[in-house]
């Protein structure tokens, strides 16, 4: 799916009124991972729409559309929006998500649906909206935003993780499901990214409990540190700009830190026990 007459080493305007741009709908933008990939998708000639849950009114060079993908209805509005101005619609990439952090105790019911509605049910709807027109047709790519926390648990953000291994299932399943249709699947694991879900995560109710309060913030302020320190979006958006280009992708993609992604291949090849103790060091539980 390359941007027509473009080399990926070169960044030009985008020009939306090409006829065969590709038309690429990226949840999510209003920062980090999904700012950072409207804007390089832009620059290399794709057609791009972006979608957040608030209006935005500042000149962009996609298309803004407001979209929460919480809701059945609002889904189906901005696919049809998408539809209506380009008529097709090429990739998506399923990046709206959140981050909830608490001991699974602290957390209630609600606390955890609100994680797995976004992060989750939001991939399901936007992917449910799109698919009849890529099966009508005959091709289409679906990338979702998966994270090394879709691999490997992460105590305190239990929620999260229960979200993220959810999205890994879902492609696996769903790209077996649509493949005969030409449609292709893939996830992207990302690592730490300095991105504003570090300043966005959201603690439940209980977090200062006097059970796990304490271990908790000491926990997830380790994960902030790692997140502050970590590698810029653009990382992820060049990723995201190949994936459209790759003919047939793979199942998943791993980025970020070397060691990071080293971690994801580490739990396959030792112990249980052993990669838990490394987790306990990492995540200074005693």
């Amino acid at each position: 799916m390359s941007a027509p007459n473009q080399t990926p080493q070169k960044t030009q305007s985008p020009d939306p009124t090409t006829a065969n741009a590709p038309v690429v709908l990226v949840t999510g933008v209003s920062s980090g991972f999904g700012l950072a990939t409207v804007k390089l998708l832009s620059s290399r000639g794709y057609r791009v729409f972006g979608t957040s849950r608030k209006p935005d009114t500042e000149p962009r060079p996609y298309t803004s559309i407001v979209m929460d993908v919480d809701d059945d209805a609002s889904v189906e509005a901005g696919v049809a929006s998408v539809l209506e101005l380009a008529g097709r619609i090429d990739a998506v990439l399923n990046n709206a998500g959140i981050g909830v952090a608490g001991s699974v105790e602290d957390t209630t019911i609600e606390e955890a649906k609100r994680q797995l509605e976004t992060n989750l049910f939001g991939v399901v709807r936007v992917t449910r909206a799109v698919l009849p027109t890529m099966r009508a047709q005959g091709s289409g790519k679906i990338i979702n935003v998966s994270s090394i926390g879709g691999l490997i648990s992460l105590p305190f953000q239990a929620y999260y993780c229960v979200s993220k291994f959810g999205v890994e299932a879902l492609t696996e399943s769903l790209r077996l499901e649509v493949r005969p249709f030409g449609i292709k699947v893939c996830c992207i694991e990302p690592g730490d990214f300095k991105t504003e879900m570090t300043d966005k995560r959201i603690f439940v109710e209980r977090a200062d409990s006097p059970v796990y309060g304490a271990q908790m913030r000491k926990t997830v302020e380790s994960y902030a540190n790692d997140e502050r320190t970590g590698a810029d979006p653009v990382v992820f958006a060049q990723l995201v700009l190949r994936l459209l280009d790759e003919k047939d992708p793979k199942t998943r993609y791993m980025v970020g830190a070397i060691d990071q992604k080293a971690g994801g291949l580490l739990k396959r090849f030792v112990s249980a026990r052993l990669f838990e103790r490394i987790m306990r060091q990492h995540c200074k539980i005693a």
